[in-house]
């Protein structure tokens, strides 16, 4: 386990390198964004001193190196900072809770909870369904069932997310009413409604990402259906879906797991199209609002959180990809 535990330990030490490029990255970019939001806020006729005194309210006119060590501190300890459009409202109705109302963390966090929720509907669709197709096209490889498998998956991911999506509504929404087209999720909601009206971006994001899973399991597969002992399993008598479920998947599951974990990974950064399609209330439609009105803290918050997330769930790849596989633990 020496090796293992070093191997991991080395991982997160370069996730957290990437983590703080990419904190860099995603401050230049934002502050890089067109438009000025104490501009916007007081319209094409306010004065340079009330621009100027509201980019000093926020901070704005301090040094980008500065904002940025603020930024990264405070995000260190947890706080995300202050939101813009949040702040001025709280100042506008003379409310005395300005901090609560405008904390960036207080508002992403029942938004993450929601693209959390709709990740977790179509990892528990798309998973399953993807090992089914892959074993599947894997065991009937060259068939009609094998060729029309990669066919209509290529063609769903191949389909832009938003044409989908106004597909799945046309069929599943206005011809046939099965499913509501909007996704108004609320707070105490029950889990049935919830699942209901989670459902038709779920299966958006199922049509994305079963391709990628599916073909990955059938290539996994089928490069160990030539090995020695999956020949000597045959020479037994095995049934081939058994040769092939309790033999050849287990050595497959490293790269399996590989692109399972890259695509749970585009599932959370990848939503934001999907939920401005079907009005979801999660992190991807608050971040789309919030370039519109040049939040600045909130964008930041929401792209640091897809990094993060994104890394998070690659490391995860590369040390379950090397714990089952030992030609990763004990590299020549």
């Amino acid at each position: 386990m020496g090796s293992v535990t070093r191997i991991v330990l080395q991982r997160l030490a370069l996730g957290l390198l990437t983590l703080f490029v990419v904190s860099i990255v995603i401050f230049t970019a934002v502050n890089l964004l067109p438009g000025d939001f104490a501009q916007a806020i007081l319209g094409q006729g306010a004065t340079e001193e009330a621009v100027n005194a509201i980019r000093r309210d926020l901070g704005l006119d301090q040094p980008p190196v500065q904002r940025y060590l603020e930024w990264l501190g405070d995000a260190l300890q947890g706080d995300l900072g202050t939101s813009f459009a949040q702040a001025n409202f709280a100042n506008f109705v003379g409310s005395g809770t300005v901090s609560e109302l405008a904390s960036v963390t207080s508002q992403i966090a029942p938004r993450f909870a929601n693209t959390m929720f709709l990740a977790g509907v179509t990892a528990a669709i798309a998973v399953p369904l993807s090992l089914t197709l892959g074993i599947l096209a894997a065991l009937y490889r060259n068939s009609v069932f094998d060729k029309l498998a990669n066919i209509t998956t290529l063609t769903s991911i191949s389909s832009p997310e938003f044409f989908l999506a106004y597909i799945l509504i046309l069929f599943l929404a206005v011809l046939n009413p099965w499913l509501p087209s909007l996704s108004n999720i609320y707070a105490g909601m029950g889990f049935g409604e919830r699942l209901e009206k989670t459902l038709l971006p779920a299966l958006t994001l199922t049509l994305v990402v079963t391709a990628h899973m599916m073909r990955m399991t059938r290539a996994a597969i089928i490069n160990l259906l030539a090995s020695p002992y999956i020949e000597m399993a045959r020479l037994k008598g095995l049934s081939p879906m058994r040769v092939i479920v309790r033999h050849a998947l287990p050595n497959a599951l490293a790269p399996i797991i590989n692109v399972i974990a890259l695509n749970l990974a585009y599932l959370i950064t990848g939503v934001v199209v999907v939920e401005v399609v079907f009005v979801y209330p999660g992190i991807g439609q608050l971040f789309v609002d919030s370039v519109k009105i040049r939040d600045i803290p909130m964008v930041q918050a929401c792209c640091l959180i897809f990094a993060a997330a994104y890394i998070l769930l690659n490391l995860l790849a590369d040390i379950l990809s090397i714990v089952s596989n030992p030609r990763l633990r004990h590299p020549k």
